[in-house]
């Protein structure tokens, strides 16, 4: 369980023409939450290796890599290979995802996966030490601004019972609909890391909004 909860921010919330100072704008963040989409698992499209190594290199902040894409058990070790402190990939997309999550971590990134609204996350009980991070989506993934589903939140609890049932170290990270509004309830449900894209983004002063969503996130953990 995270001593502080992590803010890490979502660019795909950010102005992809000023990366460089959006990114200088989250300086005060844990990670910059970095969705790359296919256009075939999910029904948009965001950028590719080249644009993440770009990120990577003028980030001040780590990068939390998000795989939305068919077949990450060949692309994603790439992504840790470019330098990614995390990587994750979708349990519905791998088809080896313990043998995945293992090689990403010999690579030198933290492993990560990702479930859906739709996906059960029982099945991943018994091999949750196998991840660094497990991913519970608050939106159906693909596009941000998207309502937060609250409707996840016992699937989260559950998650989060059988993280501490274990004594496990993972992460529980919450993407989708994040915002000051709707934080505490996913902290409240065990959450300890956040993904926030316009409700850090669209403030005036980002530093400022993760600080108080972090605020947020602590008081009701």
């Amino acid at each position: 369980m995270a001593d502080t909860p992590r803010i890490n921010p979502s660019i795909l919330a950010a102005d992809f023409v000023n990366m460089q100072a959006e990114l200088a704008r989250i300086a005060t963040a844990d990670f910059v939450h970095v969705d790359v989409m296919d256009n075939h698992f999910v029904p948009n499209l965001t950028f590719g290796p080249q644009m993440v190594e770009r990120i990577q290199a003028t980030s001040p902040v780590p990068l939390d890599v998000h795989l939305m894409i068919d077949d990450p058990d060949r692309w994603a070790p790439g992504y840790a290979e470019i330098g990614a402190a995390s990587v994750t990939f979708h349990l519905e997309a791998a088809t080896e995802p313990v043998a995945l999550a293992r090689r990403l971590r010999a690579i030198g990134a933290r492993a990560g996966v990702a479930v859906k609204p739709g996906t059960d996350v029982e099945s991943l009980f018994e091999v949750l030490d196998e991840f660094d991070q497990i991913l519970v989506m608050t939106v159906e993934p693909g596009f941000g601004g998207q309502g937060f589903m609250a409707d996840m939140m016992p699937k989260l609890a559950r998650l989060s019972a059988e993280t501490r049932r274990r004594g496990s170290q993972v992460w529980l990270q919450v993407d989708g609909g994040i915002s000051g509004s709707t934080i505490a309830q996913a902290a409240e449900a065990g959450a300890d890391t956040f993904v926030a894209g316009s409700a850090v983004f669209g403030a005036e002063d980002p530093a400022q909004a993760i600080n108080a969503l972090r605020s947020q996130a602590a008081h009701h953990h």
